[in-house]
């Protein structure tokens, strides 16, 4: 297999996306990625070992592509009160929805993982360590809160941004907005608003 440059390369991944999210993981072949991408018939399989390859590669760079720094660092600053994790949780709600094709690629990649151990396996490593860095960073964070409740928000935020793509009128923006917010007020009920531990990693 040859490998050539890493922008080729992520062109053909972000092309894979877009064949999962419309075609669905039965629709991904070489040449569906190739002419999604418009590059010449015989690309994709220079650049990726099997249709398998390009499955779990696809995962990873769903996750590439959702990881913005910028978020990251701005989710470190301002109040640590549960007025700022409702903030942030309508934020990530919002990024991920703006980027519907990745969702939707993951959420095929997840059904065929069902019937491939191998899929499986690499989806669970990555989802397992995106949910313990988010546990990680909201400890990090002194956001009120623990790591349970990081889990369940993740648990149901996802499911809430998978009816908003597949089931848009099942519910408005606004009920949307409403549940996130009563979301977070009810994981954080009884607790204090401000952290026990101040913040010691610095603004």
């Amino acid at each position: 297999m040859v490998r050539r440059n890493p922008e080729r390369r992520a062109a053909l991944l972000d092309a894979s996306i877009e064949v999962l999210a419309r075609e669905g993981a039965r629709g991904l072949t070489f040449r569906a990625v190739d002419q999604q991408a418009g590059v010449p018939a015989g690309t994709a399989s220079n650049y990726f070992a099997s249709r398998a390859d390009i499955l779990t590669q696809a995962g990873e760079r769903v996750y590439e592509r959702l990881l913005d720094e910028a978020v990251i660092g701005d989710g470190l600053r301002g109040p640590r009160d549960r007025a700022r994790v409702t903030e942030l949780m309508h934020e990530l709600v919002d990024r991920v929805a703006a980027f519907p094709t990745g969702f939707l690629a993951l959420l095929e990649l997840r059904l065929e993982a069902a019937r491939r151990p191998e899929l499986r396996a690499v989806l669970t490593d990555r989802i397992r360590a995106d949910v313990e860095f988010n546990v990680a960073y909201h400890e990090k964070s002194g956001l009120p809160g623990d790591g349970t409740m990081v889990v369940l928000l993740w648990l149901a935020l996802n499911w809430l941004i998978m009816e908003r793509l597949t089931l848009p009128d099942l519910l408005s923006d606004q009920q949307r907005r409403d549940l996130v917010t009563a979301l977070v007020d009810r994981l954080l009920a009884g607790q204090p608003d401000e952290p026990a531990n101040p913040f010691r990693g610095g603004a």
